[in-house]
């Protein structure tokens, strides 16, 4: 079927736009409890409903948290939080995946090979890392992306640099997938990306269910 002109543009552009489409701004529909034991990492990869979408589905992993990092604004919002990256800070068990397990499994969920955003979402905001809180993790982080630099033949555009803080995204962020599968899957697919990490990763691409 094809969409309007009009309704294609704003579901193709939905991850860019500021507005809440479902009137369910105050909503928070986490996936689970996570317990205060578990471990976490905060990446970066374009939009932050499909991060959020992928590793949510992955083994070991408890939530992923939609949210802006690596700038300045402590009270950034959707509308203001110029400097900050969309990030995804995702809570897993340590006893069933680990911290270097799921950095790489970020690195063929993405193009790492674009430093001027992520498939049709364009700009800094947009841009990839892997945003590290200890020595351990900067070591895995940087030895993930060498590895993934030597399989593709060329540098990554993804940074690695330590983090700083964690602002929550607006409730209508959280589990966007679920709660609008039907806008979600039209911005997703119109979007590229699973196109596009198909073509960059071959079958090293993360795929999952969507």
């Amino acid at each position: 079927m094809r969409l309007p002109l009009f309704l294609f543009a704003t579901l193709l552009a939905a991850c860019a736009g500021g507005n809440d489409p479902t009137g369910a701004a105050t909503a928070a529909e986490d996936k689970g409890v996570v317990p205060d034991d578990a471990a976490s990492l905060v990446v970066a990869g374009g939009c932050f409903w499909c991060v959020e979408s992928d590793f949510e589905k992955q083994p070991g992993v408890y939530e992923a948290i939609s949210g802006y990092s690596g700038g300045d604004k402590q009270d950034a919002t959707y509308q203001n939080h110029e400097g900050h990256r969309e990030v995804v800070e995702i809570f897993y068990d340590a006893s069933v995946t680990d911290y270097e397990t799921l950095v790489g499994k970020f690195l063929r969920s993405i193009d790492v090979t674009d430093p001027g955003g992520q498939f049709c979402d364009r700009g800094y905001a947009y841009s990839t890392a892997i945003h590290y809180r200890t020595d351990e993790e900067k070591a895995l982080a940087e030895a993930a992306v060498a590895d993934a630099a030597q399989t593709l033949g060329q540098p990554l555009a993804t940074k690695v640099e330590p983090f700083n803080f964690f602002v929550k995204a607006e409730g209508y962020h959280q589990d966007y997938y679920l709660k609008n599968p039907v806008r979600y899957r039209i911005y997703r697919t119109n979007c590229g990306r699973d196109r596009r990490v198909k073509a960059v990763w071959g079958d090293e691409a993360l795929t999952v269910k969507k």
